[in-house]
């Protein structure tokens, strides 16, 4: 939409205010600025407002809309004046507008920062949260141009009115004045605000997916009139997954007189229908695409699954047709999974839908999985059916040009089906705000991600994101923050996965090894240090041990405080004539299951070599899908697991072909670390209790135990299991900024310096501060960079020196040379004016002129660890603070750690002691320790600065010394830039690829 020569020249359309939304329902609308043009689509709307909401908008009967009211509704100047719209299919649902006022109440312009707010909602659309989203956006627009206050008088009766500003979280003031309740809000947001505003965007978000993942009817447009084909075969797995809701096929060749294909009614476009269809699976080709979008959304058709190809894969093209795709979409308020996607699963009881091309279609169960790529997402389908692992939903979302796995990670968190979350990322459209996603999801569930594409630039076709500058490793750690389990391939997310989805999480590091072979007992020895464990010696069982030996040796491993979690090995049997015996797999398994469920608040995992019958025995009770109630069926020798009890089955990942089991009886581990069965509150050392508002902990999951063939498999998922725990340990308290440093910084002194030093035109590239105005910007952050004096001769650095006093630094400053002590640009302790003199020449001899070195003298330093401290802002990441030792090696080997902005005490904390070379820092080979105290307490302050000033897209400190008592900051470099924008802190949006 663009302005007319009639609007004010003087305050172009502002068609950054133009945004998608999701609504409480799941569905979409879109909020944009009225204009001149809009006179026709005001009078329709305010036709089919009824006469009640006429009355509350203007306090008295209103039928319609003068010329005069038209005309004033949709002239705007986009300053003092400013009307938003909500739009459907086009057309408007409703608006808001508002007038800025003076303290008298009459109309003004800035520096008045008041003015007055009102809405009108059609009644087709109360209740779906419209005007809420709208208060958000309009309140946005306010502050953008200098207006800090609403005011909005309101009758009494419209009770729905007063609670969308009631709940809207501002500070607010209320009266009662000739008989309206007359509101203000001040439109400065708040925590509450903000924690409002992300709570609705969450249920949004669910109910869009939940729409997708459990519709009532499913039309597959393009099902073929022949087998075979993308749309016939969706539609075969529709029916063979015995899906609860409609099907109808459609294709526009169909004849007039065509009945039904494979038993469906067959129909020739979505109108024909003349029932409500929730989910359309579009299998057309990509041109044809429009006219089916456009038929569906005419029609009241909730989501689309695309799986078309021919978009944003195929080039510029088809990247324009990709946006017009989602743009048509989100008109008719319809979610786009796609496209060239591969399909969705959901494997509820209630709902059994499969509109995939998924050739295996996976057991029900308690993983979630999501993918963009369709060859992965067959891949993972397709060993997890094969391990017999269950999954509660997939999806294949291709390009994801709408829906994401953001969106997901919204669904997935209250979900009470899901509780592990398995991602496959090839992109991050969002990285902030999958962050903060994933944190909270994490708090309540494991979420494991594999990231594809993981080097810089190289985003796969038809993912157009923000590009980030940081390296992979950073964002690893950024993951880690947030409580994701970040996994380097498909086959390690698989291995984590099941053994979360069927495990409690472990209560700390202790392993305790078993088994029968004492070769394989060290090797996985071996591997549990690598990954940080506390491994036991492993306890060998010997070759002759029998599965009534395992047991034993089972249940008292578990019964044993001193562990956590165990690891059984174990081999072939081997006869007295030295062949390997089989069948005795089974027993095993019996005997394994029994012993575990002794004590299922610890995790058990096997790691097993070609066993005769055990892995078919693994296989067969494998599933992550609680089965009914059912008398177990022990195995020979192993008459304890027919108790009827509920003992744990055994999940194999050695890739034999699995079947749901029929026999034995569910699972009573659970996820919280306490016996399923016993109602118990959750264990102090697991606490899994989430917050205020948060969804109930995950309900018990199956407790089948997961087998590996390889030890480090094994290992590395229970080792990541470790970490998560700790992790959710952690979040349960968290970390906090401490109060002292409120009274040691100026931070509206630092705002006006910072403005003064961007000037009122500030180049958009940005500038880097002197090293002076670096110090006075730090300095009003508790923030002291000892000061250095230019010498560009040698006498006046005899006068820096005689000034700062003995003994000094000389040290280059040349871009070239900045921070390389290696190559020989810096002198220290020089104690006396001969050894400066001598010091300078060295200088100057070795690596050029003093114009090009620029020497300046410093003061020394106590002797210490030097260590650097940076943040940055990365376009895709958000402001990331970054430590590690100073010098070459920690640069060659990637030592350094990160963590995001605004940082806690507990970051900090982590931050210094997560660093390969951290002893370094605590008294290594008889060092003293530094103070690591003040070391925090410079990256809290280094924190905070960038969170207070988005001005400030850069800062290094290098190198800080670390003493035994204090430290020193030697150098710093600052950049100032205009800020970027924040896609996380604006009112709700969808995002535009």
């Amino acid at each position: 939409m663009q302005p007319t020569p009639e609007q004010s020249p003087h305050h172009a359309y502002p068609d950054h205010w133009e945004a998608d939304v999701v609504l409480r329902d799941g569905g979409t609308a879109r909020i944009r600025p009225i204009t001149t043009d809009d006179a026709e689509r005001l009078v329709n709307f305010y036709e089919q407002v009824s006469d009640e909401s006429k009355y509350y908008r203007f306090f008295a009967p209103y039928p319609r809309l003068s010329a005069k009211d038209v005309h004033r509704f949709t002239h705007h100047d986009y300053v003092d004046r400013v009307g938003l719209a909500v739009t459907v299919g086009g057309e408007f649902i409703a608006t808001v507008r508002y007038d800025r006022i003076d303290a008298a109440g009459r109309p003004a312009s800035a520096p008045a920062d008041e003015a007055e707010v009102a809405f009108l909602v059609q009644d087709a659309h109360q209740g779906r949260g419209v005007a809420s989203a709208l208060l958000e956006h309009i309140a946005a627009v306010a502050r953008e141009r200098g207006i800090r206050r609403f005011a909005a008088e309101v009758l009494p009766a419209n009770n729905k009115m007063i609670k969308v500003f009631r709940d809207a979280g501002y500070t607010q003031q209320r009266s009662f004045e000739d008989g309206a309740v007359h509101l203000t809000l001040d439109l400065e947001p708040t925590a509450e605000s903000l924690a409002v505003q992300r709570a609705r965007e969450q249920r949004a978000e669910a109910r869009s997916v939940q729409r997708l993942l459990a519709p009532g009817s499913v039309a597959v447009i393009g099902t073929g009139r022949n087998p075979g084909g993308v749309g016939r075969t969706v539609l075969r797995n529709l029916l063979g997954a015995g899906f609860t809701g409609r099907v109808y096929a459609v294709n526009s060749s169909f004849a007039a007189d065509q009945g039904t294909i494979d038993g469906v009614p067959a129909h020739r476009s979505v109108g024909e229908i003349g029932e409500p269809v929730d989910l359309a699976v579009v299998a057309v080709p990509a041109d044809r695409v429009p006219e089916v979008v456009a038929d569906c959304g005419e029609h009241g058709v909730q989501g689309l699954v695309v799986l078309s190809a021919g978009y944003a894969e195929w080039g510029a093209e088809g990247r324009e047709r990709q946006r017009e795709l989602v743009r048509q979409a989100r008109s008719f308020g319809m979610r786009v999974i796609g496209p060239n996607a591969f399909g969705i699963i959901n494997n509820a009881d209630a709902v059994r839908l499969n509109a995939s091309l998924a050739p295996e279609p996976p057991t029900p169960g308690r993983i979630g999985l999501f993918t963009q790529s369709g060859a992965i997402g067959i891949a993972l389908l397709s060993g997890l059916y094969r391990r017999g692992a269950g999954l509660s939903t997939f999806i294949s979302a291709g390009n994801r040009a709408d829906i994401s796995g953001n969106d997901f990670l919204q669904y997935w968190y209250e979900d009470p089906n899901t509780d592990v979350a398995l991602l496959y990322l090839e992109s991050l459209g969002n990285p902030r705000k999958f962050t903060r996603l994933a944190r909270r999801t994490a708090a309540v569930k494991p979420v494991v991600v594999v990231k594809g594409a993981r080097h810089s630039g190289s985003t796969p076709p038809g993912h157009a994101v923000p590009i980030s500058r940081i390296p992979d490793a950073t964002v690893s750690a950024l993951m880690r923050q947030a409580g994701v389990i970040r996994v380097d391939t498909v086959t390690e997310m698989v291995d984590a996965g099941l053994l979360l989805a069927d495990q409690p999480l472990p209560a700390g590091p202790r392993v305790a090894i078993l088994g029968n072979s004492e070769s394989l007992g060290l090797l996985t020895y071996d591997a549990c240090l690598a990954e940080g464990l506390r491994p036991r010696p492993p306890r060998d069982l010997t070759t002759a041990a029998t599965p009534q030996d395992f047991r034993d040796a089972l249940a008292e491993a578990l019964a044993d405080r001193s562990c956590d979690a165990v690891i059984v090995t174990a081999i072939p049997w081997v006869g007295e004539n030295g062949e390997a015996e089989s069948g005795d797999g089974e027993v095993l398994a019996a005997a394994l299951r029994t012993a575990a469920a002794t004590d299922p608040a610890k995790p058990v995992a096997v790691v097993h070599v070609e066993i005769g019958g055990l892995a078919e025995a693994l296989a067969a009770a494998s599933s992550t899908v609680a089965a009914p109630q059912a008398a177990a069926t022990a195995a020979p020798g192993a008459s304890a697991a027919a108790d009827g009890k509920g003992t744990p089955s055994v999940t194999s990942t050695t890739g034999t072909s699995a079947a749901p089991s029929t026999t034995g009886t569910p699972a009573t581990r659970s996820t919280t670390g306490t016996p399923a069965s016993s109602g118990a509150p959750n264990s102090p050392a697991q606490p899994n209790i989430p917050g205020p508002g948060a969804p109930p902990p995950p309900a018990p999951s199956t407790g089948r135990i997961p087998a590996y063939p390889a030890a480090e498999r094994a290992v590395r998922a229970l080792a990541e299991a470790v970490r998560y725990a700790q992790w959710r340990r952690q979040a349960a308290v968290p970390g906090k900024v401490p109060e002292f440093l409120d009274d040691t910084i100026d931070e509206v002194g630092a705002a006006d310096r910072i403005d003064a030093l961007l000037g009122p035109d500030p180049d958009p590239r940005g500038r880097r501060l002197s090293h002076d105005e670096a110090r006075e910007l730090l300095d009003r952050y508790g923030i002291c960079v000892r000061p250095t004096i230019p010498a560009p001769d040698p006498d006046a650095a005899v006068a820096a020196a005689a000034q700062l006093g003995y003994p000094v630094a000389l040290k280059t400053t040349a871009p070239h040379l900045r921070h390389r002590a290696d190559l020989g640009g810096v002198r220290l302790d020089l104690a006396n004016e001969t050894a400066l003199r001598r010091a300078y020449g060295e200088l100057t001899d070795l690596l050029g002129k003093p114009t090009e070195l620029q020497p300046v003298v410093q003061a020394m330093a106590p002797r210490g660890v030097d260590t650097v401290v940076r943040a940055t802002i990365d376009p895709a990441a958000g402001a990331v603070l970054s430590f590690g030792l100073a010098g070459a090696p920690s640069e060659l080997l990637g030592d350094t750690a990160h963590r995001l902005v605004p940082a806690t005490d507990r970051d900090a904390a982590e931050l210094i002691r997560s660093i390969r070379a951290a002893p370094v820092l605590f008294g290594w080979r008889g060092s003293a320790p530094v103070d690591t105290a003040a070391l925090e307490e410079l990256l809290l302050r280094v924190s905070r600065l960038v969170d207070d000033h988005p001005e400030v897209v850069s800062v290094a400190l290098e190198p800080v010394v670390v003493a035994t008592q204090g430290l020193t900051v030697l150098g710093a470099t600052v950049r100032l830039s205009p800020p970027p924008a924040r896609t996380d802190l604006g009112p709700r949006r969808l995002p535009n690829y």
